[in-house]
């Protein structure tokens, strides 16, 4: 046997798999890792068309491409077919979706489960019964909702116009005090094509939630009156963003005096936190998936810098929660998914948009976003 022979004999996937590169790829060199394989030569077609091209020729075999270079492929092996493992019934993301409706109408009312260590604090919960104390717990719950909604439906269509599986929203209720809510995400069921498909469907939710976030934050704040500061009072903080949009609505505000948030107002200011948030260039965050597609593996070091950025901000503020989003990304981890083909670049106009991100991110983050002053 010739030793081409035993080799192919040894070790048949490249030679099986090679055969599928036939008219994409010309092959030069061929290796066996941990049992992906890899191929060195010459991509013969665009590189957006390679992997839309060798993706249905592999997939049968249990492969799926990997596009790193022009000059490099590798077929990985995926431990799942997506089509193989359908996510919960939908009936069970209404269901939280419910629950998440009942959380923010109770901490939008005043009521959380704090009330219950407090003497009698079960008999508070009997207030839901007036009209008049529901009503900001129903509009909080209802601007904050249709915000955080459309952030992760924007995810969600952008995944679908792409052909990629994913989840409807699952919303996290939490009956706590400031939103009732942790938030909504979305599960990817099948990998990312290109950096150009993990881009759009990280920036798609930003950019939706912002349009509703802007229209409830400057209703609420007409509809907010404006009175001097007494007692205790509870202060969100104020980012670039929102203290143009209270001068914009209010016009100056005299000192000693402050903007007493309508429902609307509170929901949409969180609605600007939580995007801010999101827009944070970590991990599996939204401003992960913009910066990786932006930066590929330079991504960890953009991760690096901006864990220094926290940093600073617990320095200044003091807020531990900046601290806490340290604590996060190092335990997720630097890296970031890479998308199958990596080697695509993005366009011009993406390139803008990723600009407008650090734009809005530098406009919206807060340094210390909740504090309690006594007057």
């Amino acid at each position: 046997m010739t030793t081409a022979r035993a080799e192919r004999a040894a070790h048949p996937w490249p030679w099986v798999l090679g055969r599928q590169l036939s008219g994409v790829f010309e092959i030069e060199r061929r290796s066996v890792l941990d049992g992906e394989v890899r191929f060195s030569g010459r991509l013969l077609v665009p590189l957006e068309a390679a992997e839309a091209t060798l993706a249905p020729r592999v997939e049968p075999f249990g492969y799926t491409p990997l596009i790193q270079t022009p000059n490099e492929i590798a077929l990985v092996r995926y431990a799942y077919l997506p089509a193989a493992r359908p996510g919960p019934p939908w009936p069970l993301n209404l269901a939280l979706f419910l629950a998440t409706v009942c959380t923010t109408v109770l901490v939008g009312s005043g009521l959380d489960l704090t009330v219950l260590l407090e003497p009698g604090g079960l008999a508070a919960f009997r207030r839901l019964a007036d009209p008049d104390f529901l009503l900001p717990g129903l509009l909080f719950s209802s601007g904050l909702l249709l915000i955080l909604g459309c952030h992760e439906l924007g995810h969600y269509f952008a995944a679908r116009a792409y052909g990629v599986q994913v989840s409807l929203p699952y919303f996290v209720p939490l009956p706590l005090w400031p939103m009732g809510t942790m938030g909504a995400i979305i599960r990817m069921r099948s990998p990312i094509p290109n950096r150009k498909v993990l881009f759009d469907i990280g920036i798609a939710g930003p950019l939706l939630g912002m349009v509703v976030a802007l229209p409830v934050l400057i209703l609420g704040l007409a509809l907010s009156p404006v009175k001097p500061l007494q007692g205790v009072a509870f202060q969100e903080g104020n980012s670039l963003a929102y203290l143009f949009l209270k001068w914009l609505v209010k016009g100056p505000i005299r000192p000693g005096y402050d903007v007493m948030l309508h429902p609307f107002a509170l929901a949409g200011w969180l609605g600007f936190f939580v995007t801010a948030l999101n827009l944070m260039p970590l991990s599996q965050l939204d401003g992960g998936h913009i910066a990786y597609a932006a930066l590929t593996r330079r991504f960890r070091y953009v991760v690096v810098l901006f864990l220094g950025v926290l940093v600073a901000l617990f320095a200044v503020s003091r807020w531990p929660g900046w601290l806490v989003w340290v604590g996060l990304a190092l335990l997720l981890g630097l890296r970031h998914p890479p998308p199958l083909d990596e080697a695509t670049p993005l366009d011009p106009l993406r390139r803008a948009l990723v600009l407008v991100a650090l734009a809005l991110l530098v406009a919206l983050l807060t340094p210390l976003p909740f504090a309690v002053y006594e007057f």
